[in-house]
């Protein structure tokens, strides 16, 4: 039997910390040992602690672990720990983790813009922890001890969003113009302050806070490249590709959808069947590691003309899938369709445990 890694989480109580104890329960990879969070919550029993909002119930191998405070120090002992802190905290406790040789996997927004710390969604991107590879190979060669490190899941949207731009820029190359609505599940405002019932109710919602700007330059750095010497990701430039967002709250407990539109470098354009089989064919690399989370198929390509819709279509492969449907000619660009993916799964949570298990069959963890 493989000895399993000791996995913390920080911000145990919050609402990405709950979907990661959920996620971690009953990992046969990852053992959950110590929870963090709030000096309020700190010395108590985790069931007593927390307000648990999850559809699933509270596991019991996480309701008697005492909750400690965020210190590098009580967390000594793991292996990996996920961070789902509030931003306006993860900054200095994140950094203290990494600086005390702690592999700290962050749903925060951060070190999203540190060109040293990779921006990740596991079914895209994994050959961006290269830069973690590097800075792990040059801290031995050098003879110094094990370096800890900082990498970034990417805004839930965003993650959807970049799903089918993948296996679409390796088959045909890059596209120049992209643009995204959106239609985001109140579950990613999170629980506090989150969005009132009475504002979503029989209404939508056109802006979230920074949710744009976010979407926008993220696409350019998940699609980045590798530095020559791998010690860094390098944005593409606004020459390489242009992203416009617009971003909407709806009222939609889990699943983001997103109406997407794009037009290709190359000409002429491929056609909307050679579309459809590059992103029905794409396995993720975390799939071909055979990693426990990984989807089975990672895109689903749906003909029915009214899919996805998130009721319907946000549990695909565990919530690790991401469905497409729509795929049509754009009379302004190429390219339309319509993208659902599970927004605290493939967009939080998942992705961070997807990256840890692809850490742990690289021997990075």
């Amino acid at each position: 039997m493989v000895q399993k890694k000791i996995a913390g989480v920080l911000g145990a109580t919050g609402s990405v910390g709950q979907r990661f104890i959920l996620l971690l329960a009953n990992h046969p990879h990852f053992d959950l040992k110590v929870l963090g969070a709030s000096q309020r919550s700190a010395g108590k029993k985790y069931v007593d602690a927390v307000n648990w909002k999850q559809t699933d119930l509270l596991p019991e191998s996480a309701q008697d672990l005492v909750v400690r405070e965020c210190k590098a120090s009580d967390f000594k002992e793991c292996d990996i720990v996920f961070s789902g802190l509030d931003s306006d905290y993860a900054g200095a406790i994140e950094k203290e983790f990494a600086e005390a040789g702690l592999a700290v996997v962050s749903n925060a927004k951060n070190y999203r813009r540190d060109p040293g710390v990779p921006l990740v969604v596991p079914i895209v991107n994994p050959e961006h922890l290269q830069v973690v590879a590097h800075k792990l190979e040059t801290a031995k060669a050098e003879g110094k001890p094990k370096p800890g490190f900082i990498i970034c899941i990417s805004n839930c949207s965003t993650a959807g969003l970049v799903a089918p731009l993948k296996p679409l820029v390796e088959k045909f190359g890059p596209i120049d113009t992209l643009t995204t609505t959106t239609l985001q599940a109140i579950s990613g405002a999170g629980f506090s302050p989150g969005v009132p019932g009475i504002d979503v109710l029989d209404n939508i919602i056109p802006f979230i806070s920074g949710e744009e700007d976010k979407m926008e330059w993220e696409t350019k750095k998940i699609l980045g490249h590798l530095a020559a010497d791998k010690s860094h990701v390098e944005l593409l430039s606004p020459e390489e590709m242009k992203v416009s967002a617009q971003c909407n709250r709806v009222a939609v407990s889990d699943g983001h959808t997103e109406c997407i539109a794009l037009r290709f470098k190359n000409r002429p354009a491929p056609s909307v069947d050679a579309v459809k089989a590059c992103l029905r064919d794409y396995v993720c690399d975390a799939s071909k590691m055979g990693c426990q989370s990984a989807p089975k198929q990672t895109i689903h390509v749906l003909e029915q003309e009214d899919r996805p819709q998130p009721r319907l279509d946000r549990n695909r492969d565990a919530g690790y899938g991401v469905s497409v449907g729509r795929i049509r000619e754009d009379p302004v660009l190429d390219f339309k369709m319509v993208v659902l993916s599970h927004n605290t799964i493939i967009g939080a949570a998942g992705s961070g445990v997807l990256i840890a298990e692809i850490l742990r069959a690289q021997n990075m963890i």
